[in-house]
């Protein structure tokens, strides 16, 4: 900093007779002696004054990029000042990247100021040492969009994350490490790869988007809902929080969420971590509250899941939840100037084979679709729920200018012929196999979801007819006799044998699919395939064949489908000779369909399958995710505009189990413009 002095003039001898100068006209004009003192005093003076600058730069400097917890006046500061948060939940790996700024906007344009999403360890690590930070995987530029959007982000890393996803967020590889490991405890093989993944993976790429580094995260979970673990293991959720502070400082505020009952909080709390709760509109806000201050008596109150609606199951009701109580209790809780999570402000889609399964009594999986009843709809749309909510968060948030981004452009591209390339059975003809003595799991097979061919050559002969036993079937398996379906067995209807008849020689086939790991509770160690020894008439049945299909790998499975076209042609096979069974089921279809060439398109589109069962489905070798109309309550499949193109786009089907094409004419699909995820279900 330069400092400017008045100069002195030269010292000449006073007039006779002169009165003294005064010391006001000495400082002023600098004359005389004193104007070597008045120098030194003022230098000394504004070098001080430039010192307590820098240092009230310096001061200001570190009150800058800091978010912490003022336990003295039970609030959040931001940058000193008081703060109070309304965020939203938006998981990145259920929207297309080419759609995340449209919803983040979204969100921003409903008042609110901070984003909620959790990490994925199996997205980013799909193998062990495999990993991918690309495209829906992307997370550093999901969180640079909000930034720029200006929200600000609470980061859930997990490991865990449940989210009604594929074994909650875990990589399947996992269960192949150590079938015996316990997860989510302080078992030393879960925490081995724990802490590769946190300590030289994910947590690196964290740091440089820690608020107090310039980036949007203000605060990170340790961990998701461990007061529900029956296991309460201390040491590990300790060992989780040492290792993020390790990695990450003690900038960024760390928290532990859980249910808004006592018993819910006491193993989820961690001493030094923040404890919040989560609950629905049905909750006493007052109660669930009071909870929270046994464990937290001072400090901002937080409800870090506050849920809009809730999720589905396949063959049960959509579930819904009105928008007014929602409404009603978020007022209420920011009438508390509590902090408040929507779970989920918009739910997406879980695309391909990572919707997870609950398992509550029985086995129940999870639809492709996510919608929750939330505020955005799966395609990204504004609901009757969020003007509703925007209302609520403006009396307290001033809402950003501008006008709210509408509802995407939808476009009905018809219906799209399809027409058979082959079965299950003869693509697993051309595909390479594993033998052993006994069946083996999805994951002794490294196969991380989808389906596996299980075949085994009957060796003796058997009573008329002989009862088949399959144990605890993970999830659902399609038995045949040589090529002869004869029945089903289900995890989901808790029926694991069936009746059939075989005589010695013949192959016996059960084609096995998973239908998503459970994602919450102590069975999300959740094998999957023929997981017990299979008995016939009590005998136990010995030298299997295994043939994962390739079907969660886009690859793969292009090349199986090459494979098998190349060995049709060559057998002059006609199209319907290509079927599986005689109502379609357990087949590949195939056709295409056009997307206009002006500039209003691709436009977001749902498929429709009127008259198919369950299956598979892949546009342009994207997998949309599983379908299964035939028990709802989802109906259509989201298609994003952002898998489409201009001109010719593909369209393929794996139908398990019956397709309407036993003529050509009847053998298609339906792009339409409107979404259907509360069809019709079961009694």
């Amino acid at each position: 900093m330069t400092c400017f002095l008045p100069p002195c003039r030269q010292e000449t001898a006073p007039p006779p007779q002169s009165q003294p100068a005064r010391f006001e006209g000495d400082l002023i004009m600098g004359t005389g002696p004193l104007c070597s003192r008045v120098t030194a005093l003022l230098v000394t003076f504004l070098t001080l004054m430039a010192l307590a600058g820098v240092t009230a730069e310096e001061d200001k400097g570190s009150q800058e990029r800091r978010f912490t917890i003022d336990y003295d006046n039970n609030q959040f500061l931001k940058d000193g000042m008081p703060f109070r948060y309304v965020s939203g939940s938006i998981h990145y790996f259920r929207v297309l990247p080419s759609e995340w700024r449209d919803r983040l906007r979204k969100l921003r344009m409903a008042g609110f100021n901070a984003l909620t999403t959790y990490v994925e360890w199996s997205s980013h690590e799909p193998e062990a040492g495999v990993y991918d930070f690309s495209g829906i995987n992307d997370l550093t530029h999901f969180l640079t969009i909000a930034q720029e959007e200006d929200l600000l982000v609470i980061l859930r890393p997990g490991p865990y994350i449940d989210a009604e996803r594929d074994m909650g967020g875990l990589p399947y590889w996992l269960l192949n490490k150590n079938p015996d490991m316990k997860l989510r405890t302080s078992d030393p093989t879960y925490l081995n790869y724990v802490d590769i993944w946190f300590r030289d993976v994910l947590l690196p790429k964290v740091k440089p988007l820690l608020y107090e580094n310039g980036g949007p995260i203000i605060m990170l979970q340790v961990e998701n809902e461990y007061g529900y673990q029956p296991e309460c293991d201390f040491a590990y959720t300790s060992h989780l929080r040492d290792l993020m502070v390790e990695s990450l400082g003690k900038g960024p505020v760390l928290f532990t969420t859980d249910g808004d009952e006592v018993d819910d909080l006491k193993c989820g709390k961690i001493p030094e971590v923040y404890a919040t709760v989560d609950f629905g509109s049905s909750t006493n806000v007052t109660e669930a509250f009071g909870a929270m201050r046994l464990f937290e008596p001072r400090g901002p109150l937080v409800n870090s899941e506050y849920y809009p609606g809730w999720l589905d199951y396949w063959s049960v009701p959509h579930s819904t939840v009105k928008a007014e109580k929602v409404a009603s209790n978020l007022d209420e809780m920011l009438a508390l100037n509590a902090s408040v999570n929507v779970y989920v402000f918009h739910g997406g889609t879980s695309f391909g084979f990572t919707a997870g399964s609950d398992f509550e009594n029985r086995f129940m999986p999870c639809p492709t679709s996510y919608d929750y009843d939330a505020p955005l709809s799966e395609a990204g749309d504004p609901t009757e729920k969020y003007w509703v909510l925007r209302n609520v968060t403006g009396k307290y948030l001033p809402l950003p200018p501008g006008e709210v981004p509408p509802a995407s452009p939808k476009f009905g591209y018809g219906k799209v012929s399809l027409a058979p390339t082959g079965s299950v059975f003869q693509m697993a003809d051309l595909l390479q196999k594993v033998t052993n003595k006994w069946p083996l799991t999805f994951e002794e097979l490294l196969v991380p979801n989808g389906i596996v061919v299980y075949q085994t050559v009957l060796p003796f002969r058997i009573a008329d007819p002989a009862r088949l036993t399959l144990g605890d079937i993970h999830d659902r398996g399609y038995v045949f006799v040589d090529t002869e379906f004869a029945g089903m067995v289900s995890r989901e209807q808790d029926m694991y044998d069936l009746a059939i008849y075989a005589r010695p020689n013949q192959t016996i086939t059960i084609v096995v699919e998973s239908q998503g790991r459970v994602c919450y509770g102590h069975q999300i160690n959740d094998f999957k395939g023929i997981t017990t020894n299979v008995t016939l008439s009590d005998h136990t049945l010995e030298g299997w064949t295994m043939t994962p299909l390739p079907i969660t790998h886009t690859s793969r499975l292009q090349n199986a489908l090459t494979r098998l076209h190349s060995w049709a042609v060559a057998q002059n096979i006609p199209p319907l000779g290509l079927l599986g069974t005689n109502k379609g089921g357990m087949t590949f279809f195939s056709g295409s369909f056009q997307v206009p060439g002006d500039s209003s398109h691709p436009r977001d589109t749902f498929l429709r399958l009127d008259g198919w069962n369950k299956g598979v489905a892949w546009v342009n070798d994207f997998c949309l995710g599983r379908y299964w109309p035939e028990v709802g309550p989802q109906v259509t499949l989201y298609v994003p505009r952002g898998v489409l193109h201009q001109g010719t786009n593909t369209l393929l089907l794996l139908e398990q189990e019956s397709a309407p094409c036993l003529t050509p004419d009847t053998c298609h699909a339906t792009l339409q413009e409107t979404n259907i995820i509360d069809g019709p279900t079961p009694l």
